[in-house]
């Protein structure tokens, strides 16, 4: 059997609890820096932090939506310390807490992390799952074996992003190395909701909006897990408010959830009629240049792609809103978005992808 994806090429492709930020107000303001801020995950944290009474710095190239937060302390460079004037702009202020959202490889944020040690209580690195050894373990847990680099001191993701989660794993041990015992990891699968450029989410909702017949892939029982961009930022404050430091899986939701309910949650975020004709994903899995967004196949080496446990990030506050809020409000960004950055997001999967695929599954079962 042919699998066509690698874990992390999958997650490069591209309710029951409340919202964290139905808490009360924090005792004190936290003094927080974040090392990016605006992309799709620093945006969201800012909205988090801010709502909660918190004082921001912003550590960035000033390439990225440079508009985003004029009223906001920024200080300008680049993770790495040997392109221009580096990270030199960190070398004053104290703050509570750093959150390292644009880490990617580990000279860079050990630098920025023994940096920053003296002047910080806390470091947030934001990994991913795909730190883990793949393949996947079926309800892998945080103590899960991790990815390891064949070269450590590689600084290239790979044609196929194969380094991606072994410079992750490497970029976890150099925060921790600079802190320890001051540290967060938090790691995360699918972020997805409102802009989200990626289109990896975003596909479903957008395209059952469009109507018609929507090719959906693998079986309505297959598992699936993500986590609302919003949701993971109000956690990440929480952990600042706290202080807390370890190891996390940070996605969801917090009791495991179908594949099928994702998707009749896309489907209802619309008025836009649609069916849906699902292909198998053992006839997906043998397809050349067919990737469905988000979807894993649930058989061969991604079968626990979609498993992870998250008791650890639960007990330490993390909370879900439903998917089917995530579906509508993510619809809603997306059909404002068109007039406002119209082509920002970048659809995962072409109408010439979905038509191929109809027409090979419905070929295959003619016979």
């Amino acid at each position: 059997m042919k699998i066509s994806l690698s874990r992390r090429q999958i997650l490069q492709m591209s309710t029951s609890l409340l919202p964290v930020s139905t808490l009360a107000a924090p005792a004190a303001p936290k003094r927080i820096l974040i090392l990016g801020g605006t992309g799709f995950l620093g945006p969201a944290i800012v909205a988090a932090a801010q709502a909660r009474g918190h004082t921001l710095t912003l550590f960035n190239r000033g390439k990225t939506r440079p508009g985003l937060f004029p009223d906001i302390e920024k200080r300008q460079g680049d993770r790495d310390p040997l392109k221009g004037e580096g990270i030199k702009s960190l070398e004053t202020g104290e703050w509570d807490a750093v959150i390292d959202d644009s880490g990617y490889y580990p000279r860079m944020v050990g630098a920025s992390a023994q940096l920053l040690a003296p002047r910080v209580k806390q470091y947030i690195y934001i990994s991913s799952v795909s730190c883990y050894k793949e393949p996947s373990p079926i309800n892998g847990d945080e103590d899960s074996p991790l990815a390891a680099l064949a070269d450590p001191a590689v600084e290239e993701m790979g044609k196929n992003f194969e380094n991606y989660g072994g410079l992750k794993a490497a970029c976890e041990a150099a925060a921790e190395a600079a802190l320890p015992g001051r540290t967060a990891v938090v790691r995360p699968g699918f972020i997805v909701g409102p802009d989200d450029p990626s289109g990896r989410f975003t596909y479903w909702p957008a395209r059952f909006d469009k109507g018609g017949e929507v090719a959906v892939p693998g079986a309505p029982t297959d598992p699936l897990q993500l986590i609302d961009v919003r949701d993971l930022a109000e956690w990440l404050v929480l952990l600042v408010e706290n202080g807390t430091v370890g190891k996390f899986n940070a996605l969801g939701p917090d009791k495991p959830m179908t594949w099928g309910r994702v998707v009749t949650a896309c489907q209802k975020a619309t008025a836009t009629p649609s069916t849906i004709t699902w292909v198998p994903g053992e006839f997906v899995a043998k397809q050349d240049g067919i990737d469905f967004p988000i979807w894993a196949p649930y058989l061969g080496d991604t079968k626990g792609f979609h498993t992870w446990q998250n008791r650890r990030a639960v007990q330490a506050g993390l909370r879900f809103r439903p998917v089917e809020q995530t579906a509508v409000d993510t619809l809603a960004w997306y059909r404002g978005q068109l007039k406002e950055e119209k082509g920002r997001t970048k659809m995962a999967f072409t109408p010439e992808q979905e038509a191929e695929i109809l027409q090979r599954w419905k070929a295959a079962k003619a016979g």
